[in-house]
């Protein structure tokens, strides 16, 4: 198996240089401080105002949500938007603690630090367990507040995959905190293979986003999401049928990639509004590049290669700035900085991630450990979500800084 990234795909600096500690100890900071708590994006439904109205409307329901997330300024206080805990939000979290206390007890200077941050996984994947959606094959979770689309509302109690993955990630790196954790995340298969309805098909093998969906179309960055934990349940049980259904539902993936090196949001791609955007097709490479270090470098070489010249040319600037999409440049946003820094940590190529946070630092920062969410043309959204801006740039300086340190870095 390949266990590191072939040198053909990275710009490497040779050298470990600085690390992004000391920024991800602001941004640890922030969000402790307020207990991992806050707004969300599409979060307008769990406005107290609109709870307390004696109608139940979907295009009420659409208005408060829009509000909250689409108006220059926030509005979340006006309309008594409850912050809340992310599902996701938590898992990530749990992982950047995880890291900084793994990097601390290996410097030696775990016994100085202010915080205990093994307590501070511990409690939230504490959390995760007792707030995990019952009544599926397996652990799964979902946002905590409802969201409405056009054709129907999303409930709490109804899981994803995005949304089960990166907290079952985290439960299955926390062995040494507690056994008891790798035994519940490695339920998160059953999950995906029999909730999401794990089929083979003529070019590979796909899974739904939700439960509750039906197969009038899929949405290949989730199938890839769903392959990346796969590929960690592998790595912890030495299930080789995990490695293989993971590589069929990438090799279903690996399919739809355009000639310019990107996917689509959904497939058929008219499925939905949104193009080739940044950040989730920094997830789809995310897992092939993960595929690439765990069962086959040479499987998706040229899936990756051109999927790498595609976010290098086309989704960010050469000075770390995200694009949105293949052909817009606005919004910038914070999750596509987080993506693409996780990204380049992961093909080895520090340089570029770190111009990636430094942009980001320096156009999406208050410099003291609090992100904002977008930088329009003309104004920046000064809004702090907690999972959508400082959760994924925890994670995302947790992953650079674990693979600048780490000759195996975590999954």
């Amino acid at each position: 198996m390949s266990h590191t990234i072939p040198d053909r795909r990275a710009e490497r600096d040779g050298v470990p240089g600085s690390t992004p500690l000391p920024e991800l100890l602001d941004v640890l900071a922030y969000a402790r401080e307020r207990d991992y708590t806050g707004w969300d994006y599409c979060d307008g439904m769990s406005s107290r105002i609109r709870r307390t109205l004696p109608v139940e409307n979907r295009w009420v329901n659409l208005a408060f949500q829009e509000a909250a997330k689409r108006t220059p300024v926030n509005v979340r206080p006006l309309l008594l938007v409850e912050r809340r805990r992310n599902f996701m939000g938590a898992g990530l979290f749990a992982m950047a603690n995880l890291t900084v206390d793994r990097v601390l007890h290996e410097s030696g200077t775990a016994g100085t630090a202010d915080v205990d941050f093994a307590s501070e996984a511990t409690e939230l994947l504490e959390w995760l367990i007792a707030n995990r959606v019952r009544g599926y094959s397996g652990f799964c979770g979902s946002h905590q507040h409802q969201t409405q689309s056009v054709t129907g509302t999303g409930d709490t109690d109804t899981p994803s995959v995005l949304s089960t993955a990166t907290p079952a990630r985290a439960l299955l790196r926390a062995g040494r905190l507690d056994p008891v954790y790798p035994t519940v995340g490695r339920t998160a298969g059953d999950f995906v293979v029999e909730d999401l309805e794990y089929r083979e098909v003529e070019d590979g093998a796909v899974i739904k986003y939700l439960p509750t969906d039906d197969w009038d179309h899929v949405t290949p960055n989730a199938i890839a999401v769903g392959a990346r934990l796969l590929l960690e349940l592998f790595t912890h049980t030495g299930d080789v049928r995990q490695a293989e259904r993971a590589g069929e539902m990438l090799e279903f993936v690996a399919g739809l990639q355009t000639v310019e090196g990107g996917w689509f949001y959904r497939h058929p791609p008219e499925a939905s509004h949104l193009s080739m955007d940044n950040f989730h097709n920094g997830f789809v490479l995310e897992a092939l590049l993960r595929y690439d270090e765990l069962v086959d470098g040479n499987r998706f070489e040229g899936v990756i290669d051109r999927a790498l010249a595609f976010h290098r040319t086309t989704l960010f600037d050469e000075n770390g700035a995200p694009n949105w999409d293949e052909s817009s440049t606005y919004p910038r946003d914070v999750h596509a900085s987080a993506q693409g820094i996780v990204v380049f940590s992961m093909t080895g190529e520090f340089d570029r991630a770190e111009r990636i946070l430094g942009w980001a630092l320096e156009n999406l920062s208050d410099g003291e450990g609090r992100f904002y969410f977008r930088k329009h043309r003309f104004y920046t959204k000064r809004v702090t979500l907690m999972r959508w801006c400082q959760a994924w740039m925890a994670y995302a300086m947790s992953v650079l800084l674990a693979r600048r340190r780490f000759e195996e870095p975590p999954g």
